[in-house]
């Protein structure tokens, strides 16, 4: 019997070449769309650790840990409430975070947790990044002015790469000593969110930052730092952009949600974002599938109760998921309202 030892003719390889590459071009975007998946799956089952830490902690310790406060030493979790003013008098000492009341000697939550495989370098760095210099983002200075290499001191007491926003209304900033005429920090009750409106399960506690160019959305262009220590404030003055000046009057909500002109679309999101004077949940992240066209992606958002949802930030303010008081905030009057959307 005589063997066909034809081979492929160009033509036919050529077709051949072209169904594959066909091929290639169908499943590349359902890849790249699985992959982005699994991404937010790992980020979502992250954070969601990160919300039952604190649950733990507050279970423990009664009330929220702080955003963040001024280090009494350079290293450990001491802090002094004296100490917590506008401005350091020990800028060396650093920041301790939130987070290291979480993951701190052998805590309820690993250091890792705090990242997010879909943002660049799975997070942003420390305010003050210490002596590695991977730690640290291309141009970065820390408080004190100083950059890598020679900088290893101050060093947040912080997770190295933080994905990760508290919500302030929750989360009190250092500003326990109150300047005069002023509101000041003091720390939340459990009980308090509990009690909210929408009890536990409709109070955000914390979300993702947004990333843009080494992490410029969190730059303050006041000090030329990137302020990746600060909680995101979701509510405004009724009456002052500040709201530690809210004046204590009356009976009437003081601070309200940010109306929808306050919040950008995905366009315009940019630098200095968490400083930004309309809102900062501008630094809320949009990095996720799904999300529309004009306020770009979603974040993954923690309760309260631990429990977590998928959302674009518009959504979650038009559904009122930041609480219904600045629950930190010192004075008789720290009720929140709506205003026109």
């Amino acid at each position: 019997m005589k063997r066909d030892n034809r081979a492929f003719t160009l033509i036919e390889l050529l077709v051949v070449i072209a169904i594959v590459a066909l091929l290639v071009s169908i499943l590349l975007p359902t890849l790249g769309g699985a992959r982005a998946t699994a991404r937010t799956t790992q980020c979502a089952g992250n954070i969601r650790a990160v919300g039952l830490g604190v649950a733990s902690y507050v279970a423990d310790q009664r009330y929220f840990p702080p955003a963040y406060v001024y280090g009494a030493e350079t290293t450990g979790s001491y802090w002094r409430v004296e100490d917590q003013k506008k401005k350091p008098e020990f800028p060396e000492n650093g920041y301790i975070h939130w987070s290291y009341s979480l993951f701190e000697n052998g805590g309820t939550v690993a250091e890792e947790a705090f990242q997010c495989p879909t943002l660049p370098r799975r997070g942003a760095p420390r305010t003050n990044p210490g002596p590695d210099p991977e730690n640290w983002e291309p141009g970065q200075i820390n408080g004190v002015g100083q950059g890598p290499p020679g900088a290893a001191t101050p060093q947040d007491r912080q997770a190295r790469r933080i994905a990760y926003t508290g919500n302030h209304a929750i989360f009190p900033r250092n500003k326990f000593t109150p300047a005069a005429n002023e509101r000041s920090d003091r720390l939340v009750n459990g009980s308090g969110v509990d009690a909210s409106a929408k009890g536990a399960a409709g109070v955000i506690l914390a979300t993702e930052f947004a990333y843009y160019n080494d992490w410029r959305s969190l730059y303050d262009p006041d000090d030329n730092v990137i302020k990746s220590h600060r909680p995101v404030t979701p509510f405004v003055g009724g009456s002052s952009p500040d709201v530690y000046r809210e004046p204590d009057i009356g009976d009437e909500p003081r601070f309200f949600y940010p109306n929808k002109s306050s919040i950008y679309p995905v366009s315009r999101i940019g630098e200095s974002m968490i400083v930004d004077a309309n809102s900062t949940l501008n630094a809320v992240g949009r990095h996720h599938p799904g999300g529309s066209k004009d306020f770009g992606g979603t974040a993954n958002f923690v309760f309260v109760d631990g429990h977590v949802e998928q959302s674009n930030i518009l959504d979650t303010v038009t559904k009122r998921q930041w609480g219904d008081r600045f629950y930190c905030l010192t004075g008789r009057n720290n009720k929140v309202s709506w205003q026109d959307f």
